[in-house]
């Protein structure tokens, strides 16, 4: 059970010191949301701010691109050293090419689904991807909800992907409380935001480590 925070949640001063402090406490992964103002309401960062953060993080740089059109910009977040590059459905016209194209730039290809995106929309690029991102709260924002009516789509996922090595990723909402029904609906890979930042800096290892147990009981 892969748990990834999200520097979304961290503190923007400082997102160096964040990726390194989450590293240090026992994360697996980095989660780098860029956001555009245009396919979500926010803005965030964009490849400078990756290719800045780059260096700080010794593990998985995983960059969620919630920007449409993305394709014009995927060879750019494949040159700030992204290991996995994850777009969503609706991000351009052939999702089949733009996976591709991650994969030829050398980076692992993800694909995420909006709560409204049903999980067939991705069954003709299973052998295309590496990672699946189901969204269990409307891109764009941090602090929602977790949805709950997203657990049945996860576990259709886990069905289609049979045998091939796709990593179910959860993202938004993850806490000690619904860490445990996505991994027993079939996720492996729980980004956390503000489960993981919110609070004593001094116990975010304790936090990771929280949500790491949550998640591996809700799964047996």
């Amino acid at each position: 059970m892969l748990i990834e925070p999200s520097i979304l949640s961290a503190d923007f001063a400082s997102l160096g010191e964040a990726c390194r402090l989450v590293e240090d406490n026992g994360c697996d992964r980095i989660h780098l949301d860029v956001m555009d103002g245009h396919f979500v309401p926010a803005i965030t960062f964009g490849s400078a701010t990756c290719a800045a953060l780059r260096p700080y993080i010794r593990t998985v740089m995983d960059v969620h691109l919630m920007i449409a059109p993305a394709d014009g910009h995927l060879t750019t977040f494949a040159e700030t050293g992204a290991d996995i590059i994850t777009i969503h459905v609706e991000a351009g016209p052939h999702l089949h090419l733009s996976l591709q194209t991650i994969r030829q730039l050398g980076c692992k290809a993800g694909v995420a689904l909006n709560p409204g995106t049903p999980a067939s929309s991705i069954k003709c690029v299973l052998d295309e991807i590496d990672l699946v991102c189901v969204m269990t709260v409307n891109p764009g924002a941090g602090g929602q909800k977790f949805l709950d009516c997203q657990l049945p789509k996860i576990a259709e996922i886990r069905s289609m992907i049979g045998d091939r090595p796709i990593d179910i990723q959860v993202d938004g909402g993850i806490s000690l409380l619904t860490a445990g029904p996505a991994a027993k609906a079939g996720a492996n890979v729980l980004v956390a935001g503000s489960s993981v930042f919110n609070g004593d800096k001094d116990q975010i290892g304790e936090r990771i480590q929280a949500l790491r147990d949550a998640a591996t009981i809700g799964a047996t």
